[in-house]
Order: structure tokens, then sequence, then C-alpha cells
């Protein structure tokens, strides 16, 4: 799949939902500064995609938060089953761990098919973690505090979100030009 696709898809899709939406409101302010690092694998294996993730734990580790706060590590082919992706996170917490990022660096993920625990699958809900293609969001922890002390209320993101999503619902989500997160979905 073509790199400048992906990465054309997910910037969309980042300024549309996750800025447009503000379904995070600490994105704009590193995503305008060009601290968001988008990085495609093209790892043929989960092995691979691995190693990919160790190279982007050690970058996001060493490299000054001005020149990278955050990484976007995205493999638009290899994880098409929610479920499977949702095990190579736990994988991934684990590189974390690994590495001696613990309190340091966080993940996240997003996919097309996310699903909260307890949801059917077109609950628009779930459409707060979904993403144009399998993606971990590595998270630097001192960044992601130092945003949550400017914002007031930030336990209450998450129910701000699926209250924005509910009023819009899916046929809304799609007049964004999201349908791209909907895919295999």
């Amino acid at each position: 799949m073509d790199h400048e696709q992906v990465i054309a898809e997910t910037r969309d899709w980042i300024e549309k939902a996750v800025i447009g939406l503000n379904l995070c409101p600490f994105a704009k302010s590193v995503y305008v500064k060009n601290q968001v690092r988008i990085v495609v694998s093209s790892a043929r294996h989960i092995d691979a995609f691995l190693e990919d993730l160790d190279r982007e734990l050690d970058h996001l580790a060493e490299v000054d938060p001005e020149v990278t706060d955050t990484t976007l590590l995205i493999h638009p082919t290899l994880f098409p089953d929610f479920l499977d992706f949702n095990d190579v996170h736990q994988i991934a917490d684990e590189a974390v761990t690994e590495h001696e990022l613990e309190g340091v660096i966080q993940i996240a993920s997003f996919h097309p098919q996310f699903q909260f625990e307890g949801t059917e699958p077109d609950d628009i809900t779930n459409y707060t973690n979904r993403a144009p293609y399998p993606t971990l969001h590595l998270i630097r922890e001192a960044s992601l505090d130092k945003a949550v002390e400017a914002f007031p209320d930030a336990e209450m993101i998450y129910e701000r979100n699926m209250e924005t999503l509910s009023k819009m619902g899916i046929a809304g989500w799609m007049a964004l030009g999201m349908a791209h997160t909907k895919r295999n979905g």
C-alpha cells in the first residue's frame, strides 16, 4: 500500500476527527507544531513490525520532545482483525517495559474495527478509537501529564467524546469524510 496515501488518510482523520471534533484536546498543539511523527511500517510479519516498534520506542525516548512529541506507528495491511491487533497492543505494552520506558512512554491503539468491550460493532462510541488503519500511538507521559494539568476536567474527555459521537451518529461521522475508518467494519 502506498505510504503517502496512508499518511494522507491518517492526517485527514487527525484533522477532521481527532482535532476537528476535539476528541483529543491535546492533539492540536503538537500537530500544528509538526511534533507528530507518522511512521508507516512495511513489515511482512509481526516480528518485523515489533522491530519497527522497538526502533520507534528508542527514537521517541532519545529525541527532543520539541522535535517529536508523539509517534503514530501504522501498518495498513498486517492486522485486519481487531482482536489480533489488540493482542499486538498487549505485546507493545510489554515492549515498553523491556525498553525500561514504563512511566516514560505509554501506548494507545486505534483500529478501523475498534470495539470497546460490551458494545456492538457499529456502536458509535467505538469510533472514538477508530482510525483509517491499525495504529499504535506512542505517547510521552510527561507531555500527557503537562497537557492534563492545563486541561480542566481531563477525566471527562472520554464521556464528552461519547456524547459528541452519540449526537452526530454514524451518518454524521461519515459526513465528515471518515468512511475509511469503517474499513472492514
